[in-house]
């Protein structure tokens, strides 16, 4: 006789976002509990699952404490952040206060009132800066060249050193360029999302630079695969979580505009600062570890978000 699964508390923050969402709705299928916490800055309430506890809440408020001694959850899944490279450039006090000091209020609640497992949103491109290896490995150096990617590998730090000392097991997810259904809609990181929308309004793409800049784009559902493989294993660590594929973002623009069926025009604007000229992720650590890889090629990807986008139009 089988035994039925134990129902377990999860804690998402972050979880009225692209990904946190995604996330809640699988973890909710999986017969969990389910506790959002989003201060809505950039999340959508109507994304957060119906059966999900929806908390409005700064992580860098003090009161993040309250809410991990009252739901006690099981474990953690840390996404909420502050997400955009450039901002970080403008105002890296801001990202810090976010993503170092919220960060950090989160996880010192959590090692108070004894959650088992901790798992963080992290960041593969912006930590490893211009690397000397693709794909890049966990044990590359890390080299950060904005604000942003300092400030999570410094909380990866934090939390390795704050899980050694209170017993926590932890995981540090380095995520590549996520995108997919419900995909934010600004910042570098929302580039396929940001096209699509355009193409599908009939408007030109605009690429920043010459457009042969590659990124590392990892499908939504892939990720949140990722991360609750990484929440039902008992084993601490880094792992990237990627596709090992460089592809550019001039192919991007040819890929959207092939899904959504729209000859539009594509515009070539200067570089911004702070973003690398490559990245690719070796995901070989999370496949031994975590028995995870990707599923979702780029082109089938793509495909889904635009249907995603189209729908949602048609909805209005």
């Amino acid at each position: 006789m089988n035994k039925r699964k134990k129902k377990l508390t999860m804690l998402v923050t972050g979880g009225a976002g692209f990904i946190g969402s995604t996330l809640a709705d699988r973890l909710i299928r999986e017969g969990h509990r389910v506790v959002v916490v989003d201060d809505l800055s950039s999340g959508k309430r109507e994304y957060v699952p119906r059966k999900a506890s929806f908390r409005k809440l700064d992580i860098a408020d003090s009161n993040i404490a309250d809410v991990i001694k009252n739901e006690k959850p099981d474990g953690v899944f840390h996404l909420a952040a502050q997400i955009d490279v450039r901002t970080s450039v403008d105002d890296p006090v801001r990202d810090a206060r976010i993503n170092v000091i919220g960060a950090l209020r989160l996880l010192e609640a959590c090692a108070r009132y004894g959650v088992k497992k901790f798992v963080f949103a992290s960041s593969g491109g912006a930590i490893y800066g211009s690397a000397d290896i693709y794909p890049t490995p966990e044990t590359a150096a890390c080299l950060p060249e904005s604000p942003y990617g300092v400030a999570k590998l410094a909380f990866e730090h934090y939390l390795r050193c704050l899980a050694s000392l209170h017993g926590l097991t932890f995981a540090a997810m380095r995520f590549a360029n996520v995108y997919g259904p419900r995909q934010d809609l600004h910042g570098e990181a929302g580039v396929i999302g940001i096209f699509v929308r355009r193409a599908l309004d009939d408007k030109g793409l605009a690429i920043y630079g010459d457009g042969r800049a590659t990124r590392d784009y990892v499908f939504v559902d892939d990720v949140v695969d990722a991360l609750v493989r990484a929440m039902k294993s008992g084993k601490s660590g880094v792992f990237n979580v990627g596709t090992g594929v460089e592809t550019s973002v001039n192919r991007i623009a040819e890929l959207v505009r092939s899904a959504v069926g729209a000859d539009v025009p594509v515009d070539h604007l200067p570089a911004r600062s702070g973003e690398v000229a490559r990245s690719s992720l070796d995901n070989k650590a999370a496949r031994r570890a975590l028995g995870w890889k990707p599923r979702v090629g780029i082109e089938k990807g793509i495909r889904l978000t635009a249907a995603w986008f189209r729908n949602k139009s048609l909805s209005r």
